[in-house]
């Protein structure tokens, strides 16, 4: 599988993902990676309606993720994926996903987290897990919509004086 962007996006699938980063990135098949969505039946059901008709949509858990990704099958399918948050990612890295880059799109704000841009906020768990994938040596890029500059997570970070 050639993954072409994986994004952080707590609300996984919408309009966003599936109106402009499909066409911007290229692909027909967008996975949104989730233990929790893909086994509660109404979460899922919202998610894949929100596929475009001519892009193929899945709401897979982690495990299943990872059994496609590996699936010879499935060695050239161009794909956008979507976690929820840089913990899933690092969870994605420590079962075998080869990742270089990741695209920071939205973390919604919840009681306790700090607002370091005007569509992503962190939490002790989320800053922690950015610094340790900064420290793996990826590339974290924070990027709303395709249209949208382009800013350093790690950055956004030290800015908020977060580390």
């Amino acid at each position: 599988m050639n993954i072409k962007l994986l994004r952080i996006d707590s609300r996984l699938i919408h309009g966003q993902i599936a109106n402009n980063w499909v066409n911007t990135v290229g692909v027909q098949t967008m996975i949104a990676v989730s233990d929790q969505a893909a086994h509660d039946d109404i979460r899922k059901t919202l998610l894949l309606q929100v596929g475009k008709e001519n892009t193929k949509t899945f709401v897979l858990d982690l495990a299943k993720m990872m059994r496609v990704y590996n699936n010879p099958k499935y060695k050239d399918l161009d794909a956008l994926v979507v976690v929820e948050s840089p913990q899933d990612v690092i969870r994605l890295m420590d079962a075998g996903l080869p990742v270089d880059k990741v695209n920071v799109g939205g973390i919604t704000y919840r009681e306790g987290m700090t607002r370091v841009t005007e569509s992503v906020s962190v939490g002790p768990a989320e800053i922690e897990a950015f610094q340790e994938l900064d420290k793996r040596g990826i590339k974290l890029e924070v990027q709303q919509v395709p249209s949208s500059s382009r800013a350093n997570m790690m950055d956004k970070l030290r800015s908020a004086k977060l580390i």
